[in-house]
């Protein structure tokens, strides 16, 4: 059951057709097929998430954002102090994804947990401010997503954190400290990803890190399903907003 749950899986990744005339409806085709196998399949390729959520803080009452988060499957990592916020919002664009997330918050009980369909670079919550905001590997499936990290920005409270782990490449010259990508992987990965309308970018990072105080950050690779040989790679980002100088 698992490999062909996995089999259906590849075949929306490599060979279904994605259709739509706008970023919303690109997605829920993408999606739509795929939707209940997602999290199993995707527990092997997208690595690093559980490493950052372990990294971030979860202030007593506090408001959280998961930016693109899908299923909800980030929530798990949460653990019991999953209570100790006051609201965690999953916001996404795909439906079929976003009611993964609604059943899996009613039967875990979560009551402080919305599902909210709407796009990352413009949507605000009641609240106004926040205290965290997270991208697992949703950055890099933003069209607009230097907008997306401007808005986190501003909606973070002075202090407040940024949480992203997502596929990149470096620049042919990356900054010192940074990990150096050859030829090969600053080509192949963003041509290859690109067909499901995923793109890896040399930019991001550095994006990020002006924007951002870094508080941490890990530079790595993770093997793909059944290419046992071929590794992608991956980063994961704690980074505060900080306050300005009185």
């Amino acid at each position: 059951m698992a490999l062909l749950n996995d089999l259906k899986i590849l075949y929306h990744l490599a060979l279904s057709p994605i259709r739509g005339k706008t970023h919303a409806q690109r997605l829920e085709s993408f999606y739509a097929g795929q939707a209940e196998g997602y999290d199993d399949f995707r527990k092997a390729l997208l690595k690093g998430r559980e490493q950052l959520w372990e990294k971030l803080p979860r202030p007593e009452g506090g408001i959280w954002v998961d930016m693109g988060g899908g299923t909800g499957a980030n929530l798990e990592y949460f653990g019991d102090s999953i209570s100790k916020l006051k609201k965690i919002y999953v916001v996404d664009l795909s439906t079929s994804l976003l009611k993964m997330a609604r059943e899996r918050a009613e039967k875990n009980g979560w009551d402080n947990v919305e599902c909210v369909e709407a796009d990352a670079t413009t949507w605000v919550p009641e609240e106004g401010k926040v205290d965290t905001v997270t991208f697992s590997y949703s950055l890099t499936m933003i069209p607009d997503w230097f907008a997306a990290v401007e808005h986190a920005h501003s909606l973070l409270k002075e202090g407040g954190t940024l949480g992203v782990v997502d596929f990149y490449v470096s620049r042919k010259y990356a900054a010192e400290g940074n990990k150096q990508h050859g030829w090969s992987t600053r080509t192949f990965w963003p041509t290859w990803f690109s067909n499901d309308n995923v793109y890896p970018s040399p930019d991001h990072l550095p994006f990020i890190q002006r924007k951002f105080q870094t508080v941490s950050l890990q530079e790595d690779r993770a093997k793909v399903p059944y290419l046992p040989l071929i590794k992608t790679p991956y980063y994961t980002f704690v980074g505060k907003k900080q306050v300005p100088n009185q």
